[in-house]
């Protein structure tokens, strides 16, 4: 199984976040942005970041295939290198682009590492602050030194969550607080930094959400597919949900399975 040093993916995040991303954030110009498909918007610091980050991470694993968000939109067939018993690289170059074209602060980079269909390393970097979140299969969850534990605060009532407003009126009156970010980097990060106790979503794209588990997982967090399986880095409509334990995932589940 092919593990790569994290700090040298930390490296390549870092340098790509400075040389692409930040220098367009807040400077967009209109030719700068399009629509993939109405309301789902492409920039080219992600087209530019995905292309750098394919290039260098490629060079680190000969051999690999990488999925790629903006590749994949561009040809499905993509999706197809999750198939292999190659390594494969997952991109989200820029997650939550709306937030990056609004100026809004709350986006991030995803890589995912996965092998045989498992991922074995993850990490999100937050351009603005600097943070890189880390994890490794079978080795925690790590920003800069300090290893991440999830805490786990007893009561529904006491949780904030993130489920998206569809799922408002059952789960807001059983949970203390929902919120929507616009970010599933960043709600994966609210998690495992104890400041969101759960998370339910619905599309699983790989590129949003392979490297969130892990590090959630490996955090001490219990998630699964709303089925009771465990969670794949391939598409689904299935739906996850993330709590910090197996006995708060079974009282979250009935609200979020029949959203009211």
């Amino acid at each position: 199984m092919p593990i790569i040093d994290p700090n040298t993916v930390t490296a390549i995040l870092r340098d790509v976040a400075q040389e692409v991303i930040l220098p367009r954030f807040k400077r967009l110009a209109d030719t700068d942005i399009r629509e993939k498909k109405p309301g789902d918007l492409v920039t080219i610091a992600d087209t530019e970041a995905e292309a750098a980050l394919t290039r260098r991470l490629s060079d680190l694993l000969p051999g690999c295939k990488v999925v790629g968000e903006e590749a994949v939109a561009t040809d499905p067939s993509v999706l197809e290198n999750l198939t292999g018993d190659d390594p494969v690289w997952i991109l989200d170059p820029v997650d939550g682009t709306a937030n990056f074209v609004k100026g809004r602060r709350l986006f991030a980079v995803i890589v995912a590492l996965v092998v045989k269909g498992r991922t074995v390393q993850g990490w999100i970097h937050d351009p603005l602050s600097g943070r890189t979140t880390v994890a490794e299969l079978g080795a925690g969850t790590w920003q800069d030194a300090e290893r991440l534990r999830i805490v786990h605060k007893g009561a529904l009532a006491a949780m904030q969550g993130a489920a998206g407003y569809r799922y408002g009126d059952g789960l807001a009156r059983a949970v203390g607080r929902l919120i929507c970010q616009g970010s599933a980097a960043h709600e994966y990060l609210g998690l495992v930094e104890n400041r969101l106790q759960f998370a339910f979503f619905r599309r699983l794209h790989p590129w949003d959400h392979a490297a969130g588990v892990l590090l959630h997982s490996e955090a001490g967090g219990y998630s699964a597919l709303l089925n009771g399986s465990p969670y794949r880095p391939v598409p689904s409509t299935e739906g996850i949900l993330l709590a910090p334990d197996q006995r708060s995932w079974d009282q979250l589940r009935p609200l979020v399975a029949r959203p009211n």
